[in-house]
């Protein structure tokens, strides 16, 4: 019973924690001068990823055992796959559900059915070409990486470098994109100085950087809560690995996504998400390579190509002018595809 508590507990203690980090983010790209997708696709892209890339990194770097290093190789595929669909589908469900209220609302004030509450397919979402072009960066960086894991060759190891490489390009290129962004808006009070209509610098940065701490503690409590209650339940250690683990280590990019979207910031939730997809198929994959075979299994083999599904599934409604929350929202469907291919492999 205590494991659920904890479930429970630290689920709630991320989705604050999560509250006060987004606070402070947007606090501290306006300290930068960011623009304000650069907010969500790296400053908190950085910061919610970071704690999963240093559980790689041990994982990999100093895993005694092969298990050990699965483990990190385990993370860097699991993480783009529970992005890809999960964060994905939840973001269009608080979409779909933030119309449902504000179609309430406006009823209730009197507006005939609620018109004009919903906002137009597209609008409201951000800059969808700019979304385009990042899911098209992730996909042709996430097909070499499952290829690499298919193959072996005696230089595979330093092709690593080369992940690195790609996401210092991406990093480049959306800081200096940032500049023509043109989006800066008011920002509630930083929640550390809620009397001051302009933060200390200090006050930014401490809130940031103790809110990450605390995320990350929670995140891997909450993982280990899933470890020992996953036996419990009947479910193979398996099974709490490839399925319920990644959403716990996605588990921040998910709340973040919830806030912004509950705040009427859509832009940065879609960015946020895209952008640690693009830290979590380059840094992760990277380090991997250096430092394991970087060999596939079908369970991992079956997790990237249920994620490349995902991406092309979103690229298709982009190209087509379909990206409504509805359609985002069975992104999530992706995920069930997955768990459903897992069976005759687990089996």
């Amino acid at each position: 019973m205590i494991h659920f508590v904890l479930l429970v507990v630290c689920a709630a203690v991320i989705y604050l924690s999560c509250e006060w980090f987004v606070n402070a983010v947007e606090w501290l790209g306006q300290r930068l001068n960011v623009g304000a997708l650069a907010v969500g696709t790296i400053l908190a892209a950085f910061g919610t990823a970071l704690p999963e890339s240093v559980v790689t990194f041990v994982a990999v770097v100093f895993g005694h055992s092969a298990e050990q290093k699965d483990i990190g190789v385990g993370a860097a595929m699991g993480g783009p796959l529970a992005l890809a669909t999960v964060a994905y589908g939840v973001t269009g469900v608080m979409l779909l559900l933030r119309r449902r209220t504000r179609v309430t609302t406006a009823v209730a004030a009197g507006v005939p059915d609620g018109a004009g509450a919903g906002p137009v397919p597209g609008h409201g979402l951000g800059d969808l070409g700019r979304l385009a072009r990042d899911q098209r960066w992730f996909l042709t960086i996430f097909v070499v990486k499952v290829a690499l894991g298919l193959v072996a060759f005696a230089i595979k190891p330093w092709l690593g470098l080369l992940f690195f490489a790609a996401y210092a390009a991406y990093f480049w290129k959306e800081i200096r994109s940032s500049a023509a962004d043109g989006e800066g808006e008011d920002l509630d009070p930083l929640l550390m100085q809620r009397r001051r209509s302009v933060p200390a610098t200090w006050a930014v940065v401490t809130q940031t950087l103790i809110t990450l701490v605390i995320i990350f503690g929670a995140s891997q409590l909450f993982v280990r809560q899933l470890d020992a209650i996953g036996p419990m339940l009947g479910l193979p250690a398996a099974v709490t690995a490839l399925l319920l683990s990644p959403i716990a280590t996605e588990l921040p990019e998910i709340m973040n996504a919830i806030i912004w979207v509950r705040q009427g910031k859509t832009s940065l939730a879609l960015a946020n998400i895209s952008g640690a997809m693009m830290i979590q198929a380059t840094v992760p994959s990277g380090l991997g390579l250096l430092f394991t075979p970087w060999r596939f299994d079908a369970a991992l083999l079956i997790s990237g190509i249920v994620t490349m599904a995902a991406i092309v599934y979103l690229l298709v409604l982009l190209r087509s002018g379909r990206f409504t929350p509805r359609n985002l929202s069975f992104a999530a469907l992706f995920y069930l595809a997955f768990a459903v291919a897992l069976i005759p492999v687990l089996a």
